[in-house]
Order: structure tokens, then C-alpha cells, then sequence
């Protein structure tokens, strides 16, 4: 007989944690499909994990790092992106909108194909020119 399971630990399908203290606890291999969590998990650790398809809603992840991230097709509303900083990033078919993007910088980027469209440029630069002078410029 085959047993389908790769998970050869303890089954502990469909249990309910409460108030319990697992700091520093480990978790290898471990199949937490479809779990919940309410939890305080500050200065974790995720490695080598598939999170794919899950919703984070009331969430604190400020000051967290990401490198090697795959967030393609990933939604974000009501999001608090203040600072950030995206380096070396592949952000095409970027959408945003109804967005306060007041003081972003861009630099070294490639441009091509993208679109601006009502929103308030007052102030706005490309290479230290404001777009206001060259809308005035194009328009004579």
C-alpha cells in the first residue's frame, strides 16, 4: 500500500493552538495548508516557503526585508508602502492607482511603454526638468 503523505511526523491535522509560548520553535517540512494565524510573529524567519495564494489582512510588516521574492500577480489594498525601497526588481505591467505617490524617486529605469495619466504632475521632474516647462514647451 502507497502512502501518498510525504509528512512522516506527528499528525496534528485540524488542532487549535491557544495562548501557547512557542518561541523559538522550528517548523521543517511542515504541511500548514490552509491554517490560520493570530499570532505575534515579529523577527521570524521564512525560508524556502510557499505562501502562494494566501491573504494577509491587519497585518504589521514594516521594517521586514525580502530578497528573492516572488509577489508577480500579488494585489495590495489599503497598503501602507511609505518608504520602501525597491532595488533591483522586475516591476513590469506595474498598475497603480488611486495611489499617493507624492516624492517618489525612480532612477536607472527603464521607462519605455509606460503610461501616465490623470494625475497631478505639479512639481514633477524627469531629469531635472519640470514637466510643467515641457508640456509648455511642447504646447507652443
Amino acid at each position: 500500500m502507497s502512502d501518498s503523505n510525504p509528512f512522516k511526523g506527528p499528525q496534528l491535522q485540524k488542532q487549535t493552538y491557544e495562548w501557547a509560548d512557542m518561541t523559538g520553535s522550528q517548523f521543517k517540512a511542515v504541511n500548514l495548508h490552509n491554517s490560520s494565524f493570530y499570532a505575534v510573529l515579529t523577527e521570524c524567519t521564512y525560508s524556502d516557503c510557499n505562501l502562494s495564494k494566501s491573504h494577509y489582512d491587519d497585518v504589521n510588516l514594516s521594517q521586514s526585508q525580502y530578497s528573492n521574492v516572488n509577489l508577480s500577480g500579488s494585489t495590495f489594498y489599503d497598503a501602507n508602502l511609505s518608504a520602501i525601497s525597491i532595488s533591483s526588481a522586475n516591476v513590469s505591467n506595474l498598475s497603480i492607482k488611486d495611489a499617493n505617490a507624492s516624492e517618489l524617486s525612480i532612477e536607472n529605469a527603464d521607462l519605455s511603454s509606460a503610461s501616465i495619466q490623470n494625475c497631478n504632475t505639479d512639481g514633477m521632474r524627469i531629469n531635472g526638468v519640470l514637466v510643467s516647462d515641457l508640456f509648455a514647451a511642447y504646447e507652443k
